[in-house]
């Protein structure tokens, strides 16, 4: 589990008496669940991270390329290095998380981001492009989908799958805000004045937020996860797990694990590869104002799909097999879409929505599984662990799936299609075979 390291000394300690004096009169009150506005502040962590690290990199892939005149293989490149590199620092976020607190890992990743937008946006040479794209992915690493488990984790255990489906929407938020608005900004200002005006506002909004709420605790404020009456108390008796804990840290060895990580990166590539291409695929038939829309419409599907796991998954509900439903319903959506040929509308836009359900799961439920399968303490770095991995395997899906359409023949959606079925064929089936274990929290 990982926390923010707690203040120690004297004003540390009368500081945190403080909080939980307040915190009990609130309680008193009746007051909602302090838990529930750090959720509130990691949804807009979330809209941050995805609409500069996940969604904006397109958008400044163009700009870059009409302001510079750099080949869109180049450019291209600093993104697959901004994605492959993001997933490093993610695996690196519990030794970091442990040793600085994700107060200040979520300080120091706005900052990263910052720099690393305005290192693109005033890039002269291919090199700096690059350099810029080590704070990029730093900043995507530190504002991502670990990140956001890691902040939810220490305030929910019966009520986490609504927590973090709550907390994960801001990802899709981020792409339906940030991709036009980020567009609005630099025909309005330019690429420099549009990305340091991002940069400024983004350290300001996650600077704020992670004094106010991430750099507090439940213990810290002498609350109960949940917002269940009573505080923590030192006595509390152990969590009681049955799962077996990893042997000697040894993750590459652990069955749980390779299954995990392996279904989830399987899921991850074929959906990435398909939403690289839809809007292109959906062109032909639609238009482009109205492919436009129906992306749109994927993204809200998405949030409808993760909204819904959240207040239908309970604590005790097996999450892989939830997992596993979630990737046959976006199978289900593309097999409209081969059905429709890539012609017949009415199926085009049904595929299109069937396949966004599952868009938002496919991050938000790993972490679940990870809770489930494992003890606590092996969950902290499975999760940054699995989402490094997937994040790595997935950076390459827009190029693999490009390769695929190039050498199909000219009806090359069937092709991209069948393969994006494939691959989640072969994750609902890694999902399904992950050993089941009971944790009694």
């Amino acid at each position: 589990m990982l926390r923010s390291r707690p203040k120690h000394g004297p004003r540390g300690g009368a500081k945190i008496a403080a909080q939980v004096r307040a915190t009990t009169r609130r309680g008193m009150r009746g007051e909602p669940f302090f838990g529930w506005r750090v959720v509130a502040a990691v949804f807009t962590l979330a809209v941050f991270g995805w609409g500069l690290g996940f969604y904006g990199p397109p958008i400044m892939l163009h700009a870059v390329h009409e302001a510079r005149g750099w080949s869109l293989s180049l450019v291209s490149t600093a993104i697959t290095v901004h994605f492959l590199l993001g997933a490093l620092f993610v695996a690196s976020l519990a030794r970091l998380a442990a040793r600085f607190g994700m107060a200040n890992l979520t300080r120091a990743g706005a900052i990263a981001a910052a720099i690393g937008v305005l290192g693109w946006a005033s890039a002269t040479a291919p090199w700096q492009l690059m350099l810029a794209s080590v704070a990029t992915a730093f900043g995507w690493a530190m504002m991502g989908a670990a990140a956001v488990n890691a902040l939810i984790t220490p305030w929910f255990v019966t009520k986490r799958p609504a927590a973090l489906a709550s907390a994960y929407n801001g990802a899709s938020v981020g792409g339906i805000v940030f991709s036009p608005l980020l567009v609005w900004l630099i025909a309005q200002l330019g690429l420099q004045a549009a990305m340091l005006a991002v940069g400024v506002v983004t350290v300001a909004v996650m600077w704020w937020a992670s004094g106010h709420y991430f750099a507090r605790s439940p213990a810290q404020m002498g609350l109960a996860a949940d917002g269940e009456p009573g505080a923590v108390r030192a006595d509390a008796p152990p969590r009681v797990e049955t799962a077996a804990p990893l042997r000697d840290g040894a993750l590459w060895k652990d069955t749980r694990f390779l299954l995990l990580v392996t279904g989830m990166s399987l899921g991850l590539f074929a959906q990435v590869g398909v939403i690289a291409h839809m809007f292109s695929l959906l062109v032909p038939a639609l238009g482009p104002q109205m492919a436009g829309f129906a992306a749109g419409g994927a993204t809200i599907a998405a949030i409808t799909g993760r909204t819904l796991s959240g207040l239908v998954l309970s604590a005790r509900g097996d999450r892989a097999t939830f997992a596993a439903m979630s990737y046959g319903v976006q199978m289900a959506g593309l097999a409209l879409l081969l059905m429709a040929g890539g012609t017949y509308v009415p199926l085009l836009l049904a595929g299109v929505l069937l396949f966004g359900l599952g868009i938002g799961n496919a991050i938000s439920l790993p972490p679940l599984i990870a809770q489930a399968r494992f003890t606590a303490a092996d969950a902290a770095r499975v999760v940054p662990m699995i989402v490094a991995v997937s994040q790595a395997t997935y950076a390459f899906a827009p190029a693999a799936f490009g390769m695929i359409r190039d050498s199909a023949s000219s009806g090359s959606a069937p092709a991209l299609y069948a393969t994006a079925m494939a691959l989640m064929a072969a994750a609902i089936v890694c999902l399904l075979a992950i050993p089941r274990a009971t944790i009694s929290d």
